[in-house]
């Protein structure tokens, strides 16, 4: 199977720069899609692809937030959020296939001065149980934009970030602690010490510099590691402040 995850920073305008030609040439299995900033009414029928379901977690507040899965093959079954969270920012996706789960998710930003880290350590909390809710049943595949570089090798400069949003000693914890309750980091661990990235600001030509953060990711239950064939960052794909990353997985579907 392959599986790709982009963080488009608003579908619409992803659209006018070459989303639907790449979606067309990787030609996925899943492609999960994080920050729409779209209700279910504005998609239009360029982004309605032949052969594949569609399911759309939009945010309450308009033009904010949002997932969106496309699926060649229909679940088994789809839910939406996550127990513990009623904040209606359309962040979590999770679609039931035989032998996994897959859960598109959109974790919440702490924002400058991490004036929302309270509600980002709740909200972690509230998905980790999902997570282990479903991995109890059948192993997971979990991916998206989760707004933490773990270690100092997925950020450029890591001592002028310490403790800024997406890279507080709170966030990076959260990431341990989920890795730590039975979940792989699918790219660090094929690619240990490999520099690669995933998001770039948009000033100061960050991307033309390469000054990045590696924030996205796809991670899966460890009992699928070993079915784990490539882990892939795009980091060449223009269309959003962050590129998209694929998965290539050996399980039945």
């Amino acid at each position: 199977m392959k599986l790709i995850s982009w963080n488009v920073n608003g579908l619409r305008a992803c659209a006018k720069k070459g989303f639907p030609e790449f979606f067309q040439e990787m030609d996925a299995d899943l492609f999960a899609i994080q920050e729409t900033k779209m209700q279910p009414e504005q998609l239009d029928d360029s982004l309605k692809f032949d052969g594949y379901y569609r399911y759309m977690n939009s945010a309450e507040r308009k033009g904010y937030s949002g997932t969106l899965v496309y699926a060649k093959k229909e679940p088994l079954s789809v839910s939406y959020d996550i127990d513990g969270d009623e904040t209606k920012e359309g962040r979590v996706i999770t679609l039931e296939y035989p032998s996994f789960w897959f859960v598109c998710a959109y974790v919440p930003n702490s924002k400058e001065g991490l004036l929302r880290l309270p509600y980002r350590m709740e909200w972690e909390n509230y998905l980790l149980a999902h997570l282990k809710k479903l991995d109890a049943l059948k192993p997971v595949i979990y991916t998206g934009d989760l707004n933490v570089a773990h270690e100092e090798i997925d950020i450029r400069n890591p001592d002028t970030n310490h403790q800024s949003a997406g890279f507080s000693d709170e966030e990076r914890q959260k990431f341990t602690e989920l890795l730590s309750n039975g979940f792989t980091d699918t790219f660090r661990t094929l690619y240990p010490d490999t520099v690669k990235y995933s998001w770039w600001s948009y000033r100061f030509k960050a991307r033309e510099k390469n000054i990045g953060w590696r924030i996205d990711y796809f991670v899966v239950s460890d009992r699928l590691k070993q079915a784990v064939k490539d882990s892939v960052i795009y980091d060449q794909v223009q269309g959003s402040d962050h590129c998209p990353i694929g998965l290539e997985i050996d399980v039945p579907e």
